[in-house]
C-alpha cells in the first residue's frame, strides 16, 4: 500500500479504536452512575488500566504496524488477537487489584467494545468495496535495467506490498545471463511505450544516466503522458550497505543511517512519554518503596543507601546515573569491575536487589530530569566504554541516543555480565538496531518484555 495512505490509515484506524474503547467505557459509567459516583478512583484507575491494556495489546499483535488494511483476512486475525490479549490483561488486573467496580461492568464495557470494533472493521470492508477504493490504490510499476538494485527494488514490491504489482525489467537481452522472478519484456528504448499502452503508474530506472542520456528525455516524454519517471541511485558508489537520504531545503543529504529520533516530533513524542511514565512511577511506587528499600539497606550494611557513578549520555556528556547500593563497597569511575555470578562484592539485600531490577528503580528520577530515558541504550561505565570503543567496531555510536533504564539489547537476552568480546558485540549491536528502528510502540514492548523478564527471572540478572 502506498506509505502515505498507510500512515493514513494507521492514524483512522488507531483513533477509531480507541474512541469506540473508551465510548463503550463512557456508556457503561452512565448505567453504573450510583456506583461510580461512590467509587470515582475505581474506575478512574480501571480507565487507565483498560487504555494502557489496548495499546499494549496492539503493539504485540502488530495491528498498525505494516499492515496492509486491504487485506482483510490478516487485518481481521491481528484485531482478534489484540482483543485476546486485551481481555487476558484487563482481567489479569481485575482479578488481581480487586476494583471496587459495578458488577459485570468490565463483561459489558469488553462486549460493547469489541462489537463496536468488529462493526467498525465491517464498515471499512464495505466502504472499501462499493467505492473501489482497493482497486484505485493498485499501481502497475517496471524496472529498467536489471541489476542489484533492479532486484531489491522488485523483492521489496512482492514483499511490502500487494498493491503494487511489477509488470517486469527492461535490459538488454543479451546482459541478462539468469532466470529472473519477473520477465524482462524488452530493450531499454521500449521501456516507454510499454508503458503508455499498458497503464503502467511509475517507471523506476536503475540505470546510471550517464551511460544513457536518452533517460531524460523519456523521463519528461513519461511526466506528459501522466506517468512517473523514478531514478534509483546507486549509493553504494558513496558507502557500502545501506545509506539514508535527507533533504536540507532542496540539497540531498546521504547519511549511513535512519534515525526516526532525529525528527523532531518524535522526539517529543518519546520525551512526554518518559515525563508522564517516570511522574507515574515516582508518585504511585517509589514515594512509598523508597523509605522502605533505604532502611533494609542501612540495616543489611555498612555504608550509603544510593550508588551514584557517572556514566556517558547521549552526545557524549557525562551524567551521574542514580541507583540503590548493591556492593558493600563502590569503585571509582576508573576501578570498574563488572558483577560476577555469586561475586562476595554483592550483599544479601544486593542480591535481592539485582535479581528483581530494583536496584535501578532511582533512575527514573534521571529519566524525569532528562539524563536518561525509559527505553535506551543502557549507559555503561567509564572505564567499560575506554576499553571497548578501541576494540568494537561501531561502539561509540550507541551514544547518540539518550541511555535507558532497560533497551532492546537487555530483553533479548544481554542483559548484566559481558563475558566474551561477542557478547558485547551482541548488544552493541541491538543497540544499534534500535536506534535506526526506533518506533513508539517498539518501547511500550520493551518495557513489557522488561517487566515480563523481570516476573520469569534471568540467568544473567546478579
Amino acid at each position: 500500500m502506498n506509505t502515505r495512505y498507510n500512515s493514513l490509515f494507521q492514524f483512522v484506524f488507531t483513533f477509531l479504536d480507541i474512541s469506540c474503547l473508551n465510548f463503550a467505557f463512557a456508556i457503561c459509567m452512565f448505567y453504573s452512575k450510583e456506583h461510580v459516583d461512590d467509587n470515582g478512583a475505581s474506575y478512574l484507575m480501571l480507565f487507565i488500566v483498560v487504555n494502557t491494556a489496548w495499546v499494549i495489546s496492539c503493539a504485540l499483535s502488530r495491528l498498525y504496524i505494516n499492515t496492509n488494511y486491504f487485506q482483510h483476512g490478516m487485518f481481521l486475525t491481528r484485531t482478534i488477537k489484540a482483543m485476546v490479549l486485551y481481555t487476558v490483561a484487563v482481567y489479569f488486573f481485575v482479578f488481581f487489584y480487586r476494583f471496587d467496580i459495578a458488577d459485570n461492568f468490565v463483561m459489558k464495557s469488553t462486549g460493547y467494545f469489541f462489537g463496536s470494533l468488529i462493526l467498525v472493521r465491517i464498515l471499512f470492508i464495505v466502504a472499501g468495496e462499493f467505492s473501489h477504493l482497493q482497486d484505485k490504490l493498485v499501481k502497475k510499476v517496471i524496472i529498467i535495467g536489471y541489476n542489484d538494485s533492479a532486484k531489491k527494488l522488485a523483492d521489496h514490491f512482492s514483499l511490502n506490498s500487494n498493491k503494487i504489482m511489477v509488470d517486469g525489467y527492461f535490459e538488454e537481452y543479451e546482459k541478462v545471463q539468469e532466470l529472473s522472478a519477473y520477465p524482462i519484456i524488452g530493450n531499454v528504448k521500449a521501456a516507454l511505450n510499454y508503458a503508455i499502452n499498458n497503464r503502467v503508474s511509475e517507471i523506476y530506472s536503475t540505470l546510471a544516466s550517464k551511460d544513457y542520456p536518452f533517460l531524460y528525455n523519456m523521463a519528461e516524454e513519461a511526466e506528459n503522458n501522466f506517468i512517473r519517471f523514478k531514478f534509483v541511485p546507486d549509493f553504494n558508489v558513496f558507502a557500502e550497505g545501506s545509506v539514508h537520504v535527507n533533504y536540507l531545503e532542496n540539497i540531498p543529504v546521504l547519511s549511513l543511517r535512519n534515525e526516526p529520533l532525529e525528527e523532531v516530533g518524535n522526539r517529543i513524542m518519546k520525551r512526554g512519554f518518559d515525563i508522564v511514565f517516570s511522574f507515574l512511577v515516582i508518585v504511585f511506587l517509589l514515594s512509598w518503596l523508597f523509605p522502605i528499600l533505604a532502611i533494609i539497606i542501612k540495616l543489611d550494611s555498612k555504608g550509603p543507601v544510593f550508588f551514584n557513578q557517572n556514566r556517558l549520555g547521549r552526545d557524549l556528556k557525562k551524567i551521574k546515573v542514580f541507583k540503590f547500593r548493591s556492593m558493600k563497597t563502590t569503585e571509582a569511575d576508573t576501578q570498574f569491575k563488572q558483577a560476577t555470578k555469586d561475586d562476595p562484592r554483592i550483599t544479601k539485600v544486593g542480591r535481592i536487589l539485582r535479581k528483581t531490577s530494583l536496584d535501578e528503580l532511582p533512575q527514573f528520577f534521571n529519566v524525569l530530569l532528562g539524563t536518561m530515558s525509559i527505553v535506551g541504550p543502557r549507559p555503561h561505565p567509564l572505564k567499560m566504554n575506554d576499553d571497548y570503543k578501541q576494540i568494537i567496531n561501531k561502539y561509540m555510536i550507541r551514544h547518540f541516543l539518550k541511555p535507558g533504564i532497560t533497551g532492546w539489547a537487555q530483553v533479548n537476552g544481554f542483559r548484566g555480565e559481558t563475558k566474551t568480546v561477542e557478547d558485547i558485540q551482541g548488544r552493541i549491536s541491538l543497540d544499534i538496531w534500535y536506534m535506526e528502528n526506533w518506533a513508539f510502540f517498539l518501547d511500550l514492548k520493551i518495557i513489557y518484555l522488561t517487566v515480563y523478564n523481570i516476573i520469569k527471572g534471568e540467568k544473567n540478572a546478579y
